[in-house]
């Protein structure tokens, strides 16, 4: 594989003018299924393959799933404050410190029941959006960029995906 392949397993997220409901519904599926896929994921795998990285200069299986659910959170507050404020400016953070604070050292299954438990009350909340909601908008205070609720539900079905995908690879290669 190549060092691309091994970043974007399942290919780079494309952003789209609009989504169909038809698309939606998929996506916020999926992000009902992401907390039992990524449980699924790391199933059976021992602190040292937890703390195996999942490409050179890459997080380990640990931070990883850490940061799914650190992300996820962040993606939930985002569209909170899309319903309730007019194109917010968002706060942005710094991922990749995120992933080496201390917690991120503990099991795994602590951010696998806060992501289930957020992911049921984000999907309930998604699933209930009109049309008029899927398209308010934030800003990305560093890129200045728009980005519209109904885009970041399909980026963040696409980001469990990609994450779940790191490890998934990571055991196919190990033969884990």
């Amino acid at each position: 594989m190549t060092e691309k392949d091994l970043q974007y397993p399942i290919g780079k997220f494309t952003p789209q003018a609009i989504h169909t409901a038809a698309e939606l519904l998929a996506c916020i599926e999926q992000m009902r299924a992401l907390p039992f896929k990524l449980a699924e994921a790391i199933q059976g795998l021992k602190d040292e393959q937890l703390d195996t990285p999942y490409r050179d200069g890459g997080w380990t299986v640990r931070q990883v799933v850490h940061h799914v659910a650190d992300s996820h959170m962040n993606a939930y507050i985002r569209v909170k404050w899309m319903l309730t404020e007019d194109t917010p400016v968002i706060k942005a953070y710094f991922e990749k410190s995120w992933a080496e604070t201390p917690e991120t050292k503990l099991p795994p299954a602590v951010s696998l029941r806060l992501l289930e438990a957020l992911h049921h009350k984000f999907t309930l909340l998604l699933e209930r959006l009109d049309q008029e909601q899927l398209v308010k908008e934030f800003i990305h205070p560093e890129t200045q960029k728009r980005v519209a609720l109904h885009n970041l539900v399909a980026m963040y079905a696409w980001h469990g995906a990609h994450h779940t995908a790191h490890i998934t690879e990571l055991r196919n290669r190990k033969q884990w």
